[in-house]
């Protein structure tokens, strides 16, 4: 009989083909050999880095620059002088190279995982730097992607960055991982390609290569070796879905015409702009700027951030863009500004707090944005990250306006911000709810640690309650609330927002038409009837249920 296993649903969509398993690390031997000459092991170590090093580069050319941004931070991680000193300094008290390495980089982890926040984010990218560096010295397979010479289902623990930032969507079908939880990278990743995917599915470690997968991305399974009446229901039902969103176009809206606007996340320009211009939504919600910052030597100019400003609002001629200011601190690094030493970034100066230490970053961005928009004469918005207070929400928008940009709004992603959303809504134009973050800060659970994946479930009432709460504040102040988080991107969950009265929601491009199709489901009147009910539920499981 077919072995059914179960996970979260992350990327919608259903297929069947064969499984193949992520190389799998190489392990350290059993026996640590004595070092006899530790100047010839130092230089071992430090030759088997730099050929990581040069590998996560030679990746990341031709690759989309937020793609490569992520391979050129773990090749610097690679080269990291802290890291080397620390590898000679095990290698002089006698442990060989391949040890060092991964006893030096395990120290590292753990420091990041106390951090929290990005730099907790960062521990699978020093997991796949030390792999990559065993391999080299144990002369053993690179870890990586499979390529059996067939389309396959990818099944692996989890996926590192660089192994997403590679990943062929001709070559694989969907992605299955034991790890990982709701938003991310893998996910993240999963919907910008369109492919299904299901994480946090730890029954998945039993797959082994070749086994028949059927995968339901919809549903949350995974069928191992289906017979050929379920893979014709799922054919068939895959055929229906796809065939529904395919008859659908034009604004989102309800069943009775309410309006809900379908917006997009976009991020770094890669081969440019056009490509994602010509998805067919309503603008762009949410404009990422920090990919101009994060890998800089020098703070980027007034005219380098106008340039690629006026190309986006281009682009999106008559159509409104939203363009998130600056989102970078202590937890996202700048080579170019000295940050104080904090015990835990996650909960320091980041977002909007780093303009509150570094102002002249925030007005240079503001000049840039209000320049491009009068040149394109387009509808620009912008609004700060991590705001959390009125007072915080007043300075800002104070200063976009100023600048001439006639509207900015807020994000809401700490609970205290949606508490106090009344407040907020009070001095900004509009406020833009990312679910990402405030599920991470509403749970005080990492986003990216698949073991609490079930508290970072979009669907769970708390995190629901505050967003009813923050669009109840936006009705009563005539206000719009757009959700940007990876939850915008659930077509049932849309309903639910739409009944709040969320009046936008921005997405990955791939996810814009199942959502517009769920939109069309319900009228108003129902979706606020699902709205009411699933605020009574006490858990995930109950409030899906509502919507049945």
């Amino acid at each position: 009989m077919p072995e059914r296993l179960t996970g979260y649903p992350a990327s919608p969509g259903a297929v069947t083909g064969p499984a193949a398993r992520l190389g799998e690390p190489p392990s350290l031997p059993d026996t640590k050999p004595a070092v006899t000459d530790p100047a010839a092991e130092l230089a071992r170590a430090r030759d088997a880095l730099a050929t990581v090093a040069e590998e996560l580069q030679r990746r990341a050319e031709g690759k989309p620059k937020d793609v490569a941004d992520v391979l050129f931070t773990q090749s610097v991680m690679a080269k990291d002088p802290g890291l080397d000193q620390a590898v000679q300094a095990a290698i002089s008290a006698g442990t060989p190279a391949p040890w060092a390495i991964r006893e030096e980089l395990a120290g590292y982890q753990d420091a990041l995982r106390a951090a929290g926040g990005y730099l907790a984010e960062r521990v699978a990218d020093l997991d796949d730097i030390g792999d990559r560096a065993l391999a080299v010295l144990l002369d053993a397979p690179m870890p990586g992607l499979p390529d059996p010479g067939h389309p396959y289902v990818l099944v692996a623990g989890d996926l590192s960055p660089a192994d997403t930032a590679t990943l062929d969507p001709a070559k694989v079908l969907a992605i299955v991982t034991e790890r990982g939880g709701p938003t991310s990278h893998t996910v993240i990743l999963a919907r910008s390609l369109g492919l299904p995917a299901i994480v946090a599915c730890p029954a998945a470690k039993s797959i082994v290569d070749g086994q028949v997968l059927a995968v339901d991305a919809v549903a949350g399974t995974v069928t191992v070796d289906p017979s050929a009446d379920e893979i014709a229901r799922l054919q068939a039902g895959e055929q229906a879905r796809v065939a529904a969103l395919s008859t659908t176009s034009g604004p989102g809206r309800t069943l009775d015409g309410h309006p809900v606007k379908l917006l997009l996340n976009v991020g770094a320009e890669g081969a440019g702009f056009e490509p994602v211009a010509a998805v067919d939504a309503e603008g762009v919600g949410l404009f990422r700027t920090e990919f101009l910052f994060l890998d800089a030597e020098t703070a980027p100019g007034v005219e380098e951030q106008e340039a690629v400003y006026r190309r986006l609002f281009e682009g999106f001629a008559g159509r409104p863009v939203v363009v998130r200011t600056l989102d970078a601190g202590a937890d996202k690094p700048l080579k170019f500004v000295a940050f104080d030493d904090e015990p835990n970034p996650a909960l320091g100066v980041r977002g909007y707090r780093t303009a509150t230490k570094f102002p002249e970053l925030l007005g240079a961005q503001l000049t840039a944005i209000a320049r491009a928009a009068a040149a394109t004469g387009a509808q620009v918005q912008v609004m700060a990250p991590m705001v959390a207070t009125a007072v915080e929400a007043r300075r800002f928008v104070t200063a976009a306006h100023e600048h001439g940009i006639a509207s900015a709004g807020v994000m809401i992603e700490v609970p205290a911000a949606a508490l106090r959303a009344r407040e907020l809504l009070a001095v900004s134009d509009f406020v833009s709810i990312g679910t990402n973050d405030l599920s991470q800060y509403t749970f005080a659970a990492d986003r990216m640690l698949g073991a609490l994946g079930e508290l970072l479930d979009p669907w769970q009432p708390a995190l629901l309650q505050l967003v009813a709460l923050v669009a109840h504040a936006g009705a009563e102040t005539g206000k719009p609330v757009g959700i940007c988080g990876e939850a915008a991107a659930d077509p049932v969950l849309a309903q639910v927002f739409a009944g709040m009265g969320v009046t936008s929601l921005s997405m990955a491009p791939p996810a814009v038409a199942a959502v517009r199709a769920g939109l069309r489901t319900r009228t108003l009147a129902e979706c606020r009837d699902a709205a009411e009910r699933v605020l009574t539920a006490t858990t995930p499981e109950q409030a899906r249920a509502v919507l049945g």
